[in-house]
């Protein structure tokens, strides 16, 4: 696996792991669900941070907490940064609670159009740390609906605007719809790009055409092939 924060010729994949409530998440058809063995017995976060670590250099953490009550599970987060490496996604709105992730322990903090309180923040946060990725959440080949401060429908656009105020990572987010590769390639053109969760593992090759750094993929398939 190619460490993510280097660059190389072949895209690193990064698992994506759902927390909430200190427990183990995966996608479902009404919303994130707890995630269980076959034997029915929800996984341990700690667990499995032992069994990606040895095969990813890289975890990408969704704090649902964070997301839907502003309450990031810091502890959760300390923890898990002594074993992997970790970007965190915990629904920042303000420059203060981005630099509250890192202190916990993420080695960079993802800053989304979804939630963050506009490009104020986000210049604000760069001044106090440049450990940020700037995910722009998109409905097709637009925005998708963003913080009111946010003036962007172009995702291109948006991307240029972001770059050119210092954050130069940047995460496409389809919403769980297949990835526009065009888009991906035209963003990829002008900085390191990662595609974030509607594709599977065995589509990375569309990664290594589109010119993307990476693309983070949800555990799903490896859970369902885990014993507990």
């Amino acid at each position: 696996m190619v460490p993510t924060e280097k660059r190389g010729t072949t895209p690193s994949l990064v698992p994506c792991l759902l927390l909430k409530a200190g427990e183990v998440y995966r996608p479902g058809p009404d919303g994130p669900e707890v995630a269980r063995t076959p034997k029915g017995v929800p996984f341990d976060p700690f667990d499995v941070v032992d069994r990606l670590s040895p095969d990813y250099a890289l975890l990408y953490v969704v704090d649902l907490d964070g997301i839907e009550r502003e309450d990031p599970q810091l502890d959760y987060l300390q923890e898990l940064s002594r074993d992997m490496t970790l970007w965190v996604d915990a629904g920042v709105r303000t420059a203060d609670h981005a630099i509250d992730i890192l202190v916990s322990g993420a080695r960079r903090v993802v800053l989304s159009s979804a939630y963050l309180q506009g490009p104020k923040q986000l210049a604000r946060a760069w001044k106090l740390s440049p450990e940020i990725v700037f995910e722009i959440e998109l409905d097709g080949t637009h925005v998708a609906p963003a913080h009111a401060d946010w003036d962007a429908q172009d995702p291109v656009a948006l991307a240029r605007a972001v770059r050119a105020m210092g954050p130069d990572h940047l995460i496409l987010s389809p919403r769980e719809k297949e990835p526009d590769w065009a888009l991906v390639r035209s963003v990829s053109a002008d900085g390191p790009t990662w595609v974030d969760g509607a594709f599977s593992v065995e589509e990375s090759g569309r990664l290594t055409d589109s010119g993307a750094r990476g693309g983070i993929f949800h555990l799903t398939d490896l859970l369902d092939h885990w014993e507990g």
